[in-house]
């Protein structure tokens, strides 16, 4: 077994070479260290094996196998791209079976090959195939090889694990036959971590934790939008550059998340959403969303049940049509006006009294009914009396007076705001005083038409 202490030396030498320039290497390495079986005889029935039918027919005759018992294997790894990799493989063994020929001749065989790994790197079985050349010796016999071959590694965490591989070898050299070569051992990974196996080391990885793509130096980019997750504002879902990677389904400019409308095209000062009556009024929130209405009606026209121009809510009349002007109502017609002074003179008091004698009250209810029909119209009620007693009595009296009819009016449904009380007293007579005939119609009660 001399040559097995030559073989611990060379595969030192070995392991310093690749270790030292591998150092500086980001990319992670693989050692191999466990024993070889050599087989040459592995098919037909000669001295001479070949390539044929019969290839395979010895292939599990272990009679045939010179087994190195001791560590007589030594491989060194590189990754050099996805599921690729070379490794430079020294091993050594004890002939004794050449075939059916018993020898005792050392053997040695520095091999290089490429390795193709079709699995992911995170998978404990890896499967892989392998070729390349080599040089071999046995005893004084020496010459080159070309080698192909099977094998798979079983990682039992994240940096060990075991490999099984068989090659076949074919030999240039005449005195050395065609054979195979099986190895067993335990695989190690050193080089640079890579936490999430994502092929990137930690130290080129900005996403370290993560498993991600190369193009994005190791993040990931989960809805495949070309943004990575880290630059990503909506990383869940595909979107746009321009958006920090969020969509725009409706292509308006606003981002779905900021838009209430996100499949409709709408401008911005209404957060996306289209107003296509153009009333100023956002669709989602016009109640009327074809017809032009404002805002304070939700976007629907105000109605006008009397179709006269002036809105219900601005209408007194809502159901009679007038002009604008009049507040929607009708104006008052030139025989109502008469008839209100005609009532108002047979409006009657008791004597020195705000008080209405009873035949006065059918007259009241006649002038309210005229009144209620244009609820636009303003009157000014005016008391006046005669010039009998005192000018002050008979001023406050006839301000009671007009009070009076005024308030009865307002009891009966006409608003404040339309009617006003003066009494002028007997400043304003229509007839001498001197007669009682001209006193009777100075006490009067008149209701004028504000214009």
């Amino acid at each position: 077994m001399k040559h097995v202490k030559h073989f611990w030396v060379i595969a030192v030498m070995l392991v310093f070479a690749w270790h030292a320039r591998g150092q500086n290497e980001t990319n992670p390495w693989q050692f191999n260290i466990g024993t070889n079986a050599v087989d040459f005889y592995p098919a037909g029935n000669g001295s001479a094996p070949y390539l044929g039918s019969k290839l395979f027919e010895n292939y599990f005759n272990f009679n045939h196998y010179n087994v190195a018992y001791a560590l007589s294997e030594f491989r060194v790894g590189r990754y050099i791209a996805p599921k690729l990799s070379i490794f430079a493989n020294l091993s050594a063994n004890d002939i004794t079976k050449l075939g059916t020929k018993e020898i005792s001749e050392a053997y040695w065989a520095l091999d290089l090959a490429l390795k193709f790994s079709p699995c992911k790197v995170e998978k404990k079985l890896q499967p892989y195939l392998f070729a390349g050349g080599g040089y071999n010796w046995l005893g004084s016999n020496h010459g080159g090889t070309m080698n192909a071959g099977l094998g798979a590694e079983y990682w039992v965490g994240d940096n060990l694990g075991f490999y099984l591989e068989s090659a076949y070898k074919h030999s240039f050299e005449p005195l050395i036959h065609n054979y195979f070569q099986h190895s067993l051992g335990i695989a190690l990974r050193i080089g640079a971590k890579d936490t999430d196996k994502d092929g990137i080391v930690d130290d080129k990885d900005e996403c370290p934790e993560t498993p991600g793509l190369a193009q994005f130096n190791g993040c990931p980019d989960s809805d495949g939008d070309g943004i990575a997750d880290k630059d990503d504002d909506c990383p869940n879902v595909p979107g746009l550059a321009q958006f920090n990677g969020c969509p725009d389904s409706d292509g308006d400019g606003i981002v779905d998340g900021n838009d209430k409308c996100p499949n409709t095209p709408g401008p911005a000062k209404f957060q996306g959403c289209p107003d296509n009556d153009g009333d100023g009024v956002a669709d989602i929130e016009d109640k009327c969303p074809d017809v032009p209405g404002p805002v304070a009606n939700a976007g629907c026209p105000w109605p006008d049940t009397d179709n006269d121009g002036v809105a219900d809510k601005d209408d007194l009349c809502p159901d009679v049509p007038g002009p604008a002007d009049n507040k929607g109502c009708p104006e008052i017609s030139q025989e109502d006006v008469q008839q209100l002074k005609e009532y108002a003179r047979t409006i009657y008091f008791r004597t020195n009294s705000a008080e209405f004698t009873p035949k006065t009250y059918p007259v009241l209810d006649a002038i309210v009914v005229i009144m209620k029909k244009y609820p636009a119209a303003r009157f000014r009620i005016e008391g006046h009396t005669d010039s009998v007693g005192s000018a002050e009595y008979n001023l406050k009296l006839s301000q009671r007076r007009a009070e009076a009819v005024r308030n009865y009016l307002i009891s009966k449904g006409i608003s404040p705001d339309r009617l006003e009380a003066v009494g002028y007293g007997e400043t304003r007579p229509i007839a001498s005083n001197r007669t009682a005939a001209g006193r009777a119609k100075n006490r009067r009660v008149e209701i004028i038409l504000i214009q």
